[in-house]
């Protein structure tokens, strides 16, 4: 009797040690599962397309486009009104105006001038006029007088020697003064002609003087040719010399030619950036992209690359030391209305692909010990497995050995490594 009621307190003590050890692991396998699973985001590995991309930044420009310069030779170029920037203007609206006060004033003096040659030819016109009557009246009178003579000088036969030598004398006398009146009326008709070329000349200069003046007036207010978007254009004068440029701003003063506003032709508009020399042998004409302009988020665009610079150039705005790249430009599919000059973009460029591969998150990769490894759920826990990876591109990686299509990984280290 005392052998049967130890041998059940036997089997009770290791009964419940069982029971004990059995809970634990049931409690450890639940707060594993509740631990591990779904507090861990995982991705699941896929047999699909990888496409392996060069990612360039760049901006939006404008491959045509028409510059608003200042005129020449208009003297004093003061801004009293300027187009705000970015603004949207119609052809043929104003969008500089200059200080028009001097212009005007030139104008006026420019003005005078040429109607004071111009009463001035008439003047010379008039005097010409009434020269020419008077020596027109000396002729005549000279040829009439000289008539005279000739029919005295022809009595000769009937009158005395005397009085017919002093009919010659007065004959002579009045074909000298005859000659004589011709000469005059000649010489005042050249004289007057000449002068009054001269002022004519004077005046004509004077007009020419008027149209330019005219034309910097006319000049000092510039419109636009197109409809499009005003890009207003440095100040280099305002500028320091390693500060921002600043553009044009009303009150500044403008110097002849000047560039002051610039109207993108949106119908052009393209993707300019900069590659790498280590990418250069990648990129292509014609290869695919894909456009992300950071000012119009809801929006992914299509792209092609159209050209690529054939030599190497200094990048001013890679930081210093200024690195030498190569320029790449990108045709766009379908521009967008909303699309301005220097808007922020980020292209990729699809430069390869393999139709069928074994493909996962590149998040889901982790350096243990310098090597790749991922972490594979396997029921309710995570398991390491160490992974060869062929190519990394955009967030995903080309598997070479280590998972399958189909597993699931995870996101984020369940070991709480790094």
């Amino acid at each position: 009797m005392k052998q049967t009621h130890s041998l059940w307190t036997k089997w009770k003590g290791g009964a419940f040690s069982v029971a004990v050890i059995l809970a634990a692991s049931i409690t450890y396998g639940g707060y594993r599962y509740t631990r591990s699973a779904p507090n861990i985001p995982t991705a699941v590995v896929t047999r699909s397309e990888f496409v392996e991309y060069v990612t360039v930044q760049g901006q939006v420009s404008a491959r045509k486009s028409v510059t608003i310069a200042a005129p020449y030779e208009a003297g004093d170029l003061q801004i009293i009104k300027l187009a705000r920037n970015g603004s949207e203007v119609k052809k043929g609206e104003v969008v500089v105006q200059f200080d028009a006060t001097t212009a005007a004033q030139n104008l006026a003096q420019d003005k005078s001038a040429l109607k004071s040659a111009e009463e001035e030819i008439k003047q010379s016109q008039a005097q010409a006029r009434l020269k020419e009557e008077k020596d027109l009246t000396d002729v005549l009178k000279a040829r009439y007088d000289m008539q005279s003579a000739q029919l005295d000088a022809s009595k000769q036969e009937i009158v005395s020697k005397i009085d017919g030598a002093e009919a010659n004398l007065k004959l002579e006398d009045a074909k000298q003064k005859l000659q004589e009146a011709e000469t005059k009326l000649k010489s005042d008709h050249e004289s007057d002609a000449a002068d009054i070329a001269d002022k004519r000349q004077k005046s004509e200069q004077a007009a020419y003087s008027v149209q330019q003046a005219e034309r910097g007036l006319t000049g000092l207010t510039l419109r636009t040719p197109i409809d499009g978007y005003v890009t207003l254009q440095a100040n280099w004068r305002a500028s320091g010399p390693m500060g921002n440029p600043i553009p044009f701003r009303q009150g500044d003063r403008a110097w002849a030619g000047a560039a002051i506003i610039e109207l993108p032709d949106l119908s052009t508009m393209e993707i300019g950036g900069r590659i790498d020399e280590t990418q250069r042998s990648q990129v292509q004409p014609g290869q695919a992209a894909s456009v992300r302009v950071d000012a119009i988020p809801d929006k992914e665009f299509s792209a092609k690359v159209a050209q690529i610079s054939e030599i190497a150039s200094v990048d001013f705005s890679g930081g210093w030391p200024f690195p030498r790249n190569f320029g790449v430009d990108f045709s766009i599919a379908h521009s967008d209305p909303r699309f301005r000059p220097g808007m922020h973009a980020t292209i990729r460029i699809a430069v390869d692909r393999i139709e069928d591969g074994v493909v996962a998150p590149a998040e889901a990769m982790f350096r243990k010990s310098g090597a790749s490894v991922a972490y594979v759920l396997h029921g309710s826990e995570f398991r390491e497995q160490p992974v060869e990876i062929t190519r990394r591109s955009s967030g995903q990686v080309l598997i070479a050995k280590g998972l399958q299509p189909g597993q699931r990984v995870a996101l984020r280290d369940p070991t709480g490594g790094q």
